[in-house]
């Protein structure tokens, strides 16, 4: 008589903590990990990340967490990064560019991954199968660099037609793809490229000066978080060596001109990916965004401050014109 009654207390007990754990599991706050390559984690940029989730109903600290973490351009750490959010059993990982992606992917092949405005071709580089259907964990949001690149050498042509050498700016591993494509434009567009490769933040300065020397007659940063992230010490050192600049990034306190993807529209755009996962969609199947929204600014403080007179066809067509 005392085995039947066992096995009611047993099952009762079962049957309780299945009901306590999915109590638990249904009460959790969802946690979205960003895998960051160089900005700090109190870049004004995910601010846009933060609004975006409150269009979806989200609020930090409330229905959702943020675990923001940033190798400060220190790459060698990705991993060590990626394989903490994996450990905390984060439920979706942002990931801005390649190598963050790569490095979140490498971690792990369950937890969704959102690209967030990825520099690149993701079916190229083998990191989803297609972009209607991305086969995997990985999903988002990606714009070619490469083109955008050629764009920004024809709008510097363009605004200063007299310049015929142009020192260009790159660094490994975000910018290199982006060499040969800019040799044949700059072919037809009759411009010579000085190569000038860095490293990070401490070659800023001696790329500056190795531009002056070559007698470059402007300069154009190939995109890499390490412009961005250092964007104000870019624009000192482009007015120290008189040297318009053209950027990817629109930077008030800085580039001459500047035309590329609207990086903070990018960052709201990625909460609708976080929410849609959140509530059951598989990366697998939810299609890959190219970036189609593009923003050219231009800095007439800047171009006051170089006595460069920039031609009326650029101001007609620039999104933004900074005074």
């Amino acid at each position: 008589m005392i085995r039947p009654f066992l096995c009611v207390v047993l099952g009762a007990a079962v049957t309780l903590y299945a009901e306590l754990s999915h109590t638990q599991q249904v009460g959790r706050v969802p946690v979205v990990g960003m895998l960051i390559t160089h900005a700090s984690v109190n870049d004004p940029i995910f601010e846009n990340f933060r609004a975006g989730l409150r269009e979806y109903g989200y609020e930090e600290g409330r229905n959702i967490k943020l675990e923001i973490v940033t190798a400060a351009g220190q790459l060698e750490r990705l991993p060590g990064l990626a394989q903490g959010l994996v450990r905390q059993q984060v439920d979706v990982i942002l990931t801005p560019n390649e190598a963050s992606t790569r490095a979140a992917h490498e971690a792990s092949s369950t937890i969704p991954i959102v690209m967030v405005g990825f520099g690149g071709d993701p079916v190229a580089l083998g990191l989803v199968s297609s972009f209607a259907r991305p086969g995997g964990n990985i999903t988002g949001q990606c714009a070619l660099p490469a083109e955008l690149d050629v764009k920004r050498l024809e709008l510097l042509k363009e605004a200063l037609p007299g310049v015929s050498r142009v020192g260009v700016f790159w660094e490994d591993p975000f910018s290199r793809s982006a060499l040969s494509y800019l040799q044949r434009a700059a072919a037809s567009l009759d411009l010579h490229l000085d190569l000038i490769q860095l490293r990070g933040k401490q070659d800023l300065e001696a790329a500056f000066k190795a531009a002056k020397a070559k007698k470059v007659g402007a300069v154009l940063l190939v995109w890499s978080p390490t412009f961005y992230v250092h964007r104000d010490r870019v624009a000192e050192l482009q007015l120290e060596a008189g040297l318009p600049t053209v950027s990817a990034f629109a930077m008030e306190s800085g580039a001459l001109m500047s035309y590329g993807t609207d990086a903070f529209e990018s960052w709201r755009r990625a909460a609708y990916y976080v929410d849609r996962l959140l509530k059951g969609a598989k990366p697998s199947e939810l299609p890959v965004e190219q970036v189609s929204k593009f923003k050219l600014a231009v800095n007439l403080k800047t171009a006051k401050a170089l006595k460069v007179k920039l031609p009326e066809s650029i101001l007609l067509r620039a999104d933004e014109v900074i005074r």
